[in-house]
């Protein structure tokens, strides 16, 4: 069946799926239509200033009561939550890794996910952690809630389709979504398999950054994020929820489906969005703007300008500034990057960076154009260039990401990364010209 969405980043949404199934004019009527169970989901605390105040109300079927029973343990090792300090032995560097191998046994969205770092602290909601899905098999009859943080969602093979309480998003590579914390639901496969990364966000959570001087437009607009309308699951059968909590996972037993939501109203609901909508900007006569132009969603910290989490992507976009070094420039930086690509090739590393592949360049440590990519931009012809059929993304934080064991033994790990800056020659001889030979 097709799904719908509304559209806008932020709005106060209603919608319902049976006729008179959402109060009008009250949130909380004696008797709800269809005999069902009013019920709200706070993203904020109640007295958090209007701006950032952010709750729903759910009408269901069931209230979340019975929607979870006794609790007992479960086990996701390879799940990390930071602080996850001193996992293993490998020495501080620039690291990059080619794609996560597909799993061989059968393996779900939740079972599927590998933490490659995380950064800050959950229990005290700052900082983030990256990871890495890999699955073959959908969620049938099992169900997920994530209390420590919302999850950015970026596919790299294979569609999605999760299933939440508020209604259904269907996610193919290209796109995102972003699942609240406490929102549960659970993810379909449209494909034999799929791979995917995730950022885990144990901050305020993810809003439009400011475009101060660029003005009204341009960046991510509003209009192109796109919310579910309700759908309801109605099914008497055993499920299972499983909940992580402060780094830690819990399953209970149910009777019939979660996913009851008749109808909802409110600001606090999942969203997707189209990376191909993002209208990019940059210099139009010379020099290389700093990537925070391409900031598509932004989780603040607290302190101005500093991000908690900062989602950036690097999307298709002609290059035209003259005299320019027009790759990205050499860098150390007080932030720490992980980086992802899609599909295409990243113009700073047109070698070894490969779909799927992630590189994690950490706070202070130095990187930036491979030696090849750095003869080819200083000696390249500068007229205007398109970089097309490209999308590289990257989760930037204002915290040291730490490396779990699982990343430091992946044998995808390339232990010659570094020596991609080994060829950059000294050019400098005292002359005004240098040594360009």
């Amino acid at each position: 069946m097709a799904f719908s969405y509304m559209p806008g980043f932020g709005n106060d949404f209603e919608t319902e799926t049976l006729p008179g199934s959402l109060p009008q004019g009250r949130n909380s009527p004696q008797r709800p239509a269809y005999g069902l169970y009013a019920e709200q989901l706070s993203g904020s605390p109640f007295t958090a200033p209007r701006g950032t105040n952010e709750r729903s109300w759910l009408y269901r079927i069931r209230p979340s009561v019975k929607h979870t029973g006794r609790f007992k343990g479960a086990s996701y090792p390879l799940w990390k939550t930071g602080p996850n300090i001193g996992d293993h032995e490998l020495a501080l560097g620039q690291y990059r890794w080619n794609p996560v191998p597909m799993p061989s046994g059968p393996t779900d969205f939740i079972s599927g996910m590998r933490t490659m770092t995380t950064a800050g602290d959950a229990i005290g909601q700052s900082g983030m952690a990256a990871h890495v899905y890999v699955a073959n098999r959908s969620m049938v009859d099992d169900h997920f809630f994530d209390a420590d943080g919302e999850l950015l969602v970026v596919p790299q093979v294979g569609a999605l389709r999760f299933v939440t309480e508020m209604g259904v998003i269907e996610l193919r590579p290209g796109e995102i979504a972003v699942l609240p914390r406490g929102l549960v639901f659970k993810v379909e496969l449209a494909d034999k398999e799929a791979r995917g990364y995730v950022c885990e966000n144990y901050g305020a959570k993810f809003t439009m950054p400011d475009r101060g001087p660029i003005g009204a437009n341009c960046l991510a607009n509003p209009r192109d994020f796109k919310t579910p309308c309700a759908w309801f699951e109605e099914k008497e059968t055993p499920c299972r929820l499983i909940v992580k909590w402060c780094g830690t996972f819990h399953v209970t037993e149910l009777g019939h489906s979660p996913l009851d939501v008749v109808a909802w109203h409110g600001n606090y609901a999942p969203y997707k969005y189209d990376l191909a909508t993002f209208s990019p900007v940059g210099a139009i006569l010379f020099d290389h703007p700093d990537p925070s132009i391409f900031t598509v969603l932004t989780a603040p910290s607290g302190e101005e300008g500093t991000a908690n989490v900062d989602f950036v992507i690097f999307p298709p976009r002609w290059l035209v500034a003259e005299n320019t070094f027009r790759p990205p420039w050499y860098h150390r930086n007080i932030m720490s990057e992980f980086m992802g690509l899609i599909h295409g090739q990243y113009d700073a590393k047109e070698e070894g960076f490969v779909p799927g592949g992630i590189s994690l360049h950490n706070q202070m440590l130095a990187h930036g154009p491979d030696a090849s990519g750095f003869e080819k931009a200083t000696g390249a012809d500068l007229k205007p260039v398109k970089l097309d059929n490209t999308m590289a993304f990257m989760f930037e934080t204002r915290f040291p990401q730490m490396l779990t064991r699982y990343a430091a033994e992946l044998d995808t790990l390339q232990e010659n990364y570094v020596d991609c800056w080994a060829d950059l020659k000294k050019r400098f001889n005292g002359t005004p010209e240098g040594d360009w030979s």
